[in-house]
Protein backbone atom coordinates (compact mmCIF):
# COMPACT_ATOMS: atom_id res chain seq x y z
CA UNK A 1 0.00 0.00 0.00
CA UNK A 2 1.57 3.46 -0.95
CA UNK A 3 2.18 6.11 1.48
CA UNK A 4 -0.65 8.28 -0.98
CA UNK A 5 -2.81 6.11 -0.08
CA UNK A 6 -2.58 6.46 3.78
CA UNK A 7 -1.84 10.12 3.58
CA UNK A 8 -5.60 10.43 2.30
CA UNK A 9 -6.72 8.48 4.51
CA UNK A 10 -5.36 9.98 7.19
CA UNK A 11 -3.41 7.49 8.69
CA UNK A 12 -0.53 9.15 9.49
CA UNK A 13 -2.44 11.04 12.21
CA UNK A 14 -3.24 7.33 13.89
CA UNK A 15 0.36 7.16 13.77
CA UNK A 16 1.06 10.01 15.24
CA UNK A 17 -1.66 9.62 17.97
CA UNK A 18 -0.11 6.40 18.87
CA UNK A 19 3.12 7.67 19.40
CA UNK A 20 2.14 9.90 22.39
CA UNK A 21 1.60 6.55 24.14
CA UNK A 22 4.79 5.47 23.78
CA UNK A 23 7.21 5.81 26.86
CA UNK A 24 10.53 6.27 24.98
CA UNK A 25 12.24 6.78 21.42
CA UNK A 26 12.73 3.87 20.13
CA UNK A 27 9.01 2.55 20.79
CA UNK A 28 7.73 5.88 19.54
CA UNK A 29 10.07 5.24 16.40
CA UNK A 30 7.86 1.90 16.09
CA UNK A 31 4.81 3.87 16.66
CA UNK A 32 5.95 6.46 13.85
CA UNK A 33 6.57 3.51 11.23
CA UNK A 34 3.78 1.19 11.42
CA UNK A 35 2.19 -0.28 8.74
CA UNK A 36 -1.02 -2.66 7.53
CA UNK A 37 -0.09 -5.89 6.77
CA UNK A 38 -1.65 -7.60 3.82
CA UNK A 39 -1.37 -11.49 5.89
CA UNK A 40 -3.94 -12.79 7.17
CA UNK A 41 -2.21 -15.01 9.74
CA UNK A 42 0.25 -11.91 10.19
CA UNK A 43 -2.80 -9.60 11.12
CA UNK A 44 -4.34 -12.59 13.73
CA UNK A 45 -0.99 -12.35 15.32
CA UNK A 46 -1.25 -8.88 15.56
CA UNK A 47 -4.77 -8.86 16.88
CA UNK A 48 -4.13 -11.36 19.40
CA UNK A 49 -1.30 -9.17 21.20
CA UNK A 50 -2.81 -6.58 21.23
CA UNK A 51 -6.22 -8.66 22.76
CA UNK A 52 -3.65 -9.21 25.52
CA UNK A 53 -2.19 -6.01 26.15
CA UNK A 54 -5.62 -4.53 26.05
CA UNK A 55 -6.50 -6.85 29.00
CA UNK A 56 -3.86 -6.47 31.12
CA UNK A 57 -4.13 -2.69 30.81
CA UNK A 58 -7.62 -3.07 32.00
CA UNK A 59 -6.62 -5.08 34.79
CA UNK A 60 -3.52 -3.42 35.97
CA UNK A 61 -2.45 -0.68 34.16
CA UNK A 62 0.48 -0.93 31.24
CA UNK A 63 3.88 -1.99 32.19
CA UNK A 64 6.00 1.16 33.56
CA UNK A 65 8.79 2.09 30.88
CA UNK A 66 9.00 5.62 30.84
CA UNK A 67 12.55 7.05 30.94
CA UNK A 68 14.04 3.90 29.19
CA UNK A 69 16.87 5.34 26.89
CA UNK A 70 18.72 3.89 24.00
CA UNK A 71 21.57 2.01 25.16
CA UNK A 72 23.32 1.06 21.63
CA UNK A 73 26.02 3.55 21.08
CA UNK A 74 27.56 3.29 24.84
CA UNK A 75 27.23 -0.33 25.19
CA UNK A 76 28.83 -0.22 21.49
CA UNK A 77 31.36 1.79 23.46
CA UNK A 78 32.24 -0.64 26.17
CA UNK A 79 32.75 -2.86 23.36
CA UNK A 80 35.63 -0.86 22.10
CA UNK A 81 37.06 -0.30 25.40
CA UNK A 82 35.27 2.72 26.47
CA UNK A 83 34.11 4.03 30.01
CA UNK A 84 30.90 5.20 30.45
CA UNK A 85 29.82 8.58 31.95
CA UNK A 86 27.32 9.35 34.70
CA UNK A 87 24.14 9.57 32.93
CA UNK A 88 25.69 6.96 30.80
CA UNK A 89 25.42 4.43 33.95
CA UNK A 90 22.03 5.94 34.93
CA UNK A 91 20.59 5.01 31.95
CA UNK A 92 21.97 1.54 32.75
CA UNK A 93 20.75 1.04 36.25
CA UNK A 94 17.31 2.20 35.16
CA UNK A 95 17.06 -0.21 32.23
CA UNK A 96 17.98 -2.73 34.94
CA UNK A 97 15.53 -1.53 37.40
CA UNK A 98 12.59 -1.70 34.68
CA UNK A 99 13.24 -4.57 33.25
CA UNK A 100 13.10 -6.33 36.78
CA UNK A 101 10.00 -4.18 37.32
CA UNK A 102 8.29 -5.83 33.97
CA UNK A 103 9.28 -9.30 34.91
CA UNK A 104 7.37 -9.08 37.42
CA UNK A 105 4.64 -7.27 35.83
CA UNK A 106 3.98 -10.59 33.69
CA UNK A 107 3.34 -12.61 37.31
CA UNK A 108 0.19 -14.15 35.33
CA UNK A 109 0.14 -16.77 32.38
CA UNK A 110 0.33 -14.43 29.09
CA UNK A 111 0.89 -17.04 26.50
CA UNK A 112 0.48 -14.65 23.24
CA UNK A 113 3.07 -12.26 25.07
CA UNK A 114 5.31 -14.82 26.49
CA UNK A 115 7.73 -14.84 23.66
CA UNK A 116 8.45 -11.32 24.71
CA UNK A 117 8.50 -11.42 28.18
CA UNK A 118 10.34 -14.74 28.51
CA UNK A 119 13.82 -12.80 27.15
CA UNK A 120 13.87 -10.66 30.16
CA UNK A 121 16.85 -10.69 32.26
CA UNK A 122 17.98 -8.72 35.02
CA UNK A 123 21.05 -8.18 37.28
CA UNK A 124 19.63 -6.79 40.69
CA UNK A 125 23.53 -6.69 41.69
CA UNK A 126 24.92 -4.31 38.54
CA UNK A 127 21.65 -2.27 39.17
CA UNK A 128 22.06 -1.70 43.21
CA UNK A 129 26.31 -0.93 42.07
CA UNK A 130 25.01 1.63 40.14
CA UNK A 131 22.12 3.35 41.97
CA UNK A 132 24.26 3.42 45.08
CA UNK A 133 27.07 4.89 43.81
CA UNK A 134 25.40 7.67 41.51
CA UNK A 135 22.99 10.24 43.20
CA UNK A 136 22.34 12.43 39.58
CA UNK A 137 23.79 12.71 36.54
CA UNK A 138 26.50 15.21 37.84
CA UNK A 139 26.87 13.46 41.11
CA UNK A 140 28.48 10.60 42.49
CA UNK A 141 28.02 9.40 46.07
CA UNK A 142 29.94 9.85 48.71
CA UNK A 143 29.77 5.96 49.32
CA UNK A 144 30.78 5.39 45.84
CA UNK A 145 34.30 4.15 47.75
CA UNK A 146 35.97 4.58 50.84
CA UNK A 147 38.96 6.56 48.95
CA UNK A 148 36.35 8.76 47.63
CA UNK A 149 34.93 9.37 50.92
CA UNK A 150 38.17 9.85 52.36
CA UNK A 151 39.13 12.57 49.89
CA UNK A 152 35.69 14.58 50.44
CA UNK A 153 36.11 14.42 53.67
CA UNK A 154 39.16 16.18 53.50
CA UNK A 155 38.87 18.74 50.87
CA UNK A 156 35.49 20.25 53.48
CA UNK A 157 38.42 20.21 56.04
CA UNK A 158 40.74 22.20 53.84
CA UNK A 159 37.92 24.06 52.82
CA UNK A 160 36.70 25.26 56.09
CA UNK A 161 40.49 25.65 57.37
CA UNK A 162 41.31 28.31 54.55
CA UNK A 163 38.35 29.99 55.43
CA UNK A 164 38.41 30.36 58.77
CA UNK A 165 42.00 31.47 58.16
CA UNK A 166 40.20 34.49 55.81
CA UNK A 167 37.59 35.31 57.71
CA UNK A 168 39.90 36.16 60.89
CA UNK A 169 41.87 38.06 58.59
CA UNK A 170 39.09 40.19 57.10
CA UNK A 171 37.64 41.26 60.35
CA UNK A 172 41.30 42.05 62.22
CA UNK A 173 41.99 45.70 62.46
CA UNK A 174 45.28 45.22 60.99
CA UNK A 175 44.08 44.05 56.98
CA UNK A 176 40.26 45.46 57.55
CA UNK A 177 41.60 48.53 55.84
CA UNK A 178 43.42 47.20 53.58
CA UNK A 179 40.50 45.73 51.74
CA UNK A 180 37.46 47.08 49.26
CA UNK A 181 35.10 45.00 51.05
CA UNK A 182 35.49 42.50 53.88
CA UNK A 183 34.45 39.02 51.78
CA UNK A 184 36.21 36.46 50.35
CA UNK A 185 35.70 35.11 47.09
CA UNK A 186 37.28 32.85 44.64
CA UNK A 187 38.95 33.59 41.52
CA UNK A 188 40.35 30.48 39.23
CA UNK A 189 39.63 28.02 41.98
CA UNK A 190 41.57 29.31 44.50
CA UNK A 191 40.12 31.74 47.88
CA UNK A 192 41.31 35.41 47.44
CA UNK A 193 40.18 38.50 49.00
CA UNK A 194 39.36 41.72 47.38
CA UNK A 195 42.55 44.00 47.94
CA UNK A 196 42.67 47.90 47.52
CA UNK A 197 45.61 48.40 44.55
CA UNK A 198 47.69 50.77 46.47
CA UNK A 199 47.74 48.34 49.46
CA UNK A 200 49.18 44.84 47.88
CA UNK A 201 52.75 45.51 49.28
CA UNK A 202 51.00 45.27 52.98
CA UNK A 203 48.53 42.40 52.12
CA UNK A 204 51.31 40.35 50.14
CA UNK A 205 50.28 37.32 47.85
CA UNK A 206 49.35 35.90 44.56
CA UNK A 207 47.05 38.19 41.96
CA UNK A 208 44.78 36.25 40.35
CA UNK A 209 42.41 39.29 39.30
CA UNK A 210 42.09 42.81 38.79
CA UNK A 211 38.74 44.98 38.63
CA UNK A 212 37.66 46.26 35.49
CA UNK A 213 39.03 49.82 37.16
CA UNK A 214 41.95 48.60 38.50
CA UNK A 215 41.48 49.51 41.96
CA UNK A 216 40.89 46.45 43.24
CA UNK A 217 43.05 43.16 42.88
CA UNK A 218 42.10 39.87 44.07
CA UNK A 219 44.82 38.65 46.18
CA UNK A 220 45.49 34.65 47.66
CA UNK A 221 47.48 35.70 50.84
CA UNK A 222 50.61 33.88 51.40
CA UNK A 223 49.26 32.48 54.68
CA UNK A 224 46.92 30.03 52.55
CA UNK A 225 48.70 29.89 49.35
CA UNK A 226 49.92 26.37 50.39
CA UNK A 227 46.03 24.94 51.40
CA UNK A 228 45.10 26.37 48.27
CA UNK A 229 47.24 24.22 46.75
CA UNK A 230 46.25 21.33 48.67
CA UNK A 231 43.11 21.68 47.56
CA UNK A 232 44.06 21.66 43.70
CA UNK A 233 45.78 18.54 44.54
CA UNK A 234 42.75 16.81 46.56
CA UNK A 235 40.18 18.23 43.88
CA UNK A 236 42.71 16.02 40.94
CA UNK A 237 42.45 13.26 43.36
CA UNK A 238 38.84 13.32 43.60
CA UNK A 239 38.59 13.17 40.33
CA UNK A 240 40.55 10.30 39.65
CA UNK A 241 38.76 8.36 41.99
CA UNK A 242 35.65 9.49 40.34
CA UNK A 243 37.30 8.05 36.84
CA UNK A 244 38.01 4.86 38.44
CA UNK A 245 34.42 4.16 40.37
CA UNK A 246 33.09 4.76 36.64
CA UNK A 247 35.47 2.20 35.08
CA UNK A 248 34.43 0.14 37.40
CA UNK A 249 30.92 0.31 37.34
CA UNK A 250 31.41 -0.32 33.15
CA UNK A 251 33.34 -3.07 33.67
CA UNK A 252 30.38 -4.43 35.68
CA UNK A 253 28.49 -3.40 32.83
CA UNK A 254 30.46 -5.23 30.15
CA UNK A 255 29.47 -8.61 31.49
CA UNK A 256 25.39 -7.89 30.84
CA UNK A 257 25.30 -6.27 27.53
CA UNK A 258 23.86 -9.01 25.73
CA UNK A 259 21.03 -8.93 28.59
CA UNK A 260 21.02 -5.22 28.29
CA UNK A 261 20.70 -5.50 24.41
CA UNK A 262 18.15 -8.57 24.55
CA UNK A 263 16.12 -5.95 27.50
CA UNK A 264 16.25 -3.08 24.91
CA UNK A 265 14.67 -5.02 22.03
CA UNK A 266 12.16 -6.90 24.27
CA UNK A 267 11.44 -3.39 26.18
CA UNK A 268 11.09 -1.29 23.03
CA UNK A 269 8.34 -4.41 21.55
CA UNK A 270 6.52 -4.43 24.77
CA UNK A 271 6.21 -0.19 24.93
CA UNK A 272 4.92 -0.46 21.51
CA UNK A 273 2.99 -3.03 22.07
CA UNK A 274 1.10 -1.10 25.05
CA UNK A 275 1.24 1.97 22.86
CA UNK A 276 -1.07 -0.09 21.10
CA UNK A 277 -3.16 -1.28 24.19
CA UNK A 278 -3.36 2.56 25.75
CA UNK A 279 -4.76 4.25 22.64
CA UNK A 280 -7.74 1.52 22.28
CA UNK A 281 -8.39 2.15 25.92
CA UNK A 282 -8.51 5.96 25.22
CA UNK A 283 -10.85 5.64 22.16
CA UNK A 284 -12.70 2.84 23.81
CA UNK A 285 -12.13 0.83 20.82
CA UNK A 286 -12.99 -2.72 20.07
CA UNK A 287 -10.59 -5.46 18.70
CA UNK A 288 -12.48 -6.42 15.42
CA UNK A 289 -13.33 -9.90 13.97
CA UNK A 290 -10.53 -10.35 11.27
CA UNK A 291 -11.15 -12.18 7.96
CA UNK A 292 -10.12 -12.98 4.43
CA UNK A 293 -13.09 -13.31 2.75
CA UNK A 294 -13.80 -9.65 1.68
CA UNK A 295 -16.39 -9.08 4.24
CA UNK A 296 -16.02 -5.22 6.17
CA UNK A 297 -19.17 -5.35 8.83
CA UNK A 298 -18.84 -2.06 10.63
CA UNK A 299 -21.06 -1.53 13.85
CA UNK A 300 -21.67 2.07 14.94
CA UNK A 301 -17.96 2.95 13.83
CA UNK A 302 -16.31 6.38 14.78
CA UNK A 303 -14.17 8.26 12.71
CA UNK A 304 -11.31 8.30 15.34
CA UNK A 305 -9.79 12.19 14.24
CA UNK A 306 -13.50 13.57 14.62
CA UNK A 307 -14.65 14.94 18.01
CA UNK A 308 -15.95 11.64 19.97
CA UNK A 309 -18.93 14.41 21.26
CA UNK A 310 -19.62 15.55 17.81
CA UNK A 311 -19.02 12.41 15.29
CA UNK A 312 -22.15 10.26 14.21
CA UNK A 313 -21.62 6.54 14.08
CA UNK A 314 -21.86 4.69 11.19
CA UNK A 315 -22.94 1.01 10.24
CA UNK A 316 -21.53 -0.48 7.05
CA UNK A 317 -21.63 -3.82 5.80
CA UNK A 318 -20.27 -5.11 2.68
CA UNK A 319 -19.09 -7.99 1.06
CA UNK A 320 -21.79 -10.77 1.59
CA UNK A 321 -24.48 -10.25 -0.72
CA UNK A 322 -23.21 -7.46 -2.43
CA UNK A 323 -19.19 -5.91 -3.19
CA UNK A 324 -20.12 -2.90 -4.40
CA UNK A 325 -21.73 -0.73 -2.37
CA UNK A 326 -22.79 3.11 -4.04
CA UNK A 327 -23.56 5.91 -1.56
CA UNK A 328 -25.54 9.25 -2.54
CA UNK A 329 -27.24 11.86 -0.81
CA UNK A 330 -26.97 15.60 -0.50
CA UNK A 331 -23.38 17.59 0.26
CA UNK A 332 -21.95 17.41 3.89
CA UNK A 333 -24.16 14.10 4.69
CA UNK A 334 -21.16 11.95 5.51
CA UNK A 335 -20.31 10.28 2.16
CA UNK A 336 -16.67 11.02 2.50
CA UNK A 337 -15.98 10.63 5.95
CA UNK A 338 -17.96 7.04 5.42
CA UNK A 339 -15.71 6.28 2.85
CA UNK A 340 -12.63 7.63 5.26
CA UNK A 341 -13.92 5.62 8.01
CA UNK A 342 -13.98 2.26 6.23
CA UNK A 343 -10.38 2.90 4.46
CA UNK A 344 -9.05 3.88 7.59
CA UNK A 345 -10.67 1.11 9.47
CA UNK A 346 -9.28 -1.53 7.31
CA UNK A 347 -5.82 -0.08 7.47
CA UNK A 348 -5.55 0.21 10.87
CA UNK A 349 -7.18 -3.41 11.72
CA UNK A 350 -4.23 -4.31 9.42
CA UNK A 351 -1.91 -2.52 11.51
CA UNK A 352 -2.90 -4.40 14.77
CA UNK A 353 -5.04 -1.52 15.90
CA UNK A 354 -8.44 -1.63 17.80
CA UNK A 355 -11.44 0.09 15.81
CA UNK A 356 -13.60 2.93 17.84
CA UNK A 357 -16.94 1.37 17.07
CA UNK A 358 -19.11 -1.23 18.52
CA UNK A 359 -18.19 -5.27 19.68
CA UNK A 360 -18.80 -7.81 16.36
CA UNK A 361 -16.96 -5.45 13.90
CA UNK A 362 -15.30 -7.32 10.97
CA UNK A 363 -13.00 -6.08 8.51
CA UNK A 364 -10.89 -8.12 6.12
CA UNK A 365 -7.33 -8.01 5.46
CA UNK A 366 -7.36 -6.91 1.91
CA UNK A 367 -4.28 -7.55 -0.60
CA UNK A 368 -4.03 -3.26 -1.56
CA UNK A 369 -6.38 -0.41 -0.81
CA UNK A 370 -6.76 1.77 -3.25
CA UNK A 371 -8.22 5.57 -2.55
CA UNK A 372 -9.42 8.35 -4.84
CA UNK A 373 -10.75 10.93 -2.67
CA UNK A 374 -10.75 14.89 -2.47
CA UNK A 375 -9.45 17.26 -4.70
CA UNK A 376 -7.14 15.76 -7.06
CA UNK A 377 -5.71 18.74 -9.03
CA UNK A 378 -2.09 18.30 -10.12
CA UNK A 379 -0.24 21.80 -10.10
CA UNK A 380 3.25 19.97 -10.64
CA UNK A 381 1.56 17.80 -13.87
CA UNK A 382 -0.58 20.72 -14.77
CA UNK A 383 -3.41 18.37 -15.10
CA UNK A 384 -6.73 19.65 -14.14
CA UNK A 385 -9.22 18.07 -11.29
CA UNK A 386 -10.86 15.78 -13.45
CA UNK A 387 -7.87 14.52 -15.86
CA UNK A 388 -5.67 14.01 -12.50
CA UNK A 389 -8.62 12.10 -11.05
CA UNK A 390 -9.14 9.93 -14.26
CA UNK A 391 -5.03 9.06 -14.09
CA UNK A 392 -5.84 7.83 -10.65
CA UNK A 393 -8.63 5.84 -11.40
CA UNK A 394 -6.75 4.19 -14.68
CA UNK A 395 -4.46 3.28 -12.36
CA UNK A 396 -6.38 1.61 -9.74
CA UNK A 397 -8.22 -0.29 -11.88
CA UNK A 398 -4.81 -1.31 -13.86
CA UNK A 399 -3.64 -2.48 -10.20
CA UNK A 400 -6.76 -3.75 -8.54
CA UNK A 401 -8.03 -7.21 -8.06
CA UNK A 402 -10.30 -9.25 -6.44
CA UNK A 403 -9.10 -8.86 -2.80
CA UNK A 404 -8.82 -5.08 -3.47
CA UNK A 405 -10.59 -2.56 -1.43
CA UNK A 406 -11.50 0.55 -3.59
CA UNK A 407 -13.11 3.72 -2.58
CA UNK A 408 -14.11 6.45 -5.27
CA UNK A 409 -15.51 9.61 -3.72
CA UNK A 410 -17.26 11.57 -6.25
CA UNK A 411 -17.01 8.86 -9.03
CA UNK A 412 -17.33 11.17 -12.38
CA UNK A 413 -17.22 14.52 -10.80
CA UNK A 414 -15.40 17.25 -12.41
CA UNK A 415 -17.20 16.99 -16.48
CA UNK A 416 -20.28 17.55 -17.77
CA UNK A 417 -22.96 15.09 -15.33
CA UNK A 418 -23.83 13.37 -18.22
CA UNK A 419 -20.33 12.04 -19.53
CA UNK A 420 -19.74 11.68 -16.10
CA UNK A 421 -22.31 9.35 -15.13
CA UNK A 422 -21.40 7.32 -18.23
CA UNK A 423 -18.09 7.05 -16.64
CA UNK A 424 -19.17 6.25 -13.27
CA UNK A 425 -21.20 3.39 -14.59
CA UNK A 426 -18.66 1.47 -16.96
CA UNK A 427 -15.59 2.06 -14.19
CA UNK A 428 -18.68 0.71 -11.36
CA UNK A 429 -18.79 -2.19 -13.92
Amino acid sequence: MNDKVLNTLEFNKIREMLCEEASFDLSRAMCAAVVPLSDYDEVVKLNAELSECVRLVYKCGAPKTSGLKDLSVPLKRIEKGGVLNIPELLAVGNALKIARSTVYYFDEPCPVLEQYYSELAYSRETENSITNAIISEDEIADSASAELSSIRRRISETHGKIREHLNSMIHSAKYKKYLQESIVTIRDGRYVVPVKAEHKPDVGGIVHDMSSTGSTLFIEPNAVVNENNRLRELAAAEKNEIQRILASLTEAVSGIIHMLFVNQRVLTKLDFLFAKAKLAVKMNAVIPVINNNGIIDIKKGRHPLIDHNKVVPISVHLGRDYKTLVITGPNTGGKTVTLKTIGLFCIMAASGLALPAGDGTTVCVFENIFADIGDEQSIEQSLSTFSSHMTNIVDILNRATPESLVLFDELGAGTDPTEGAALAVSILK
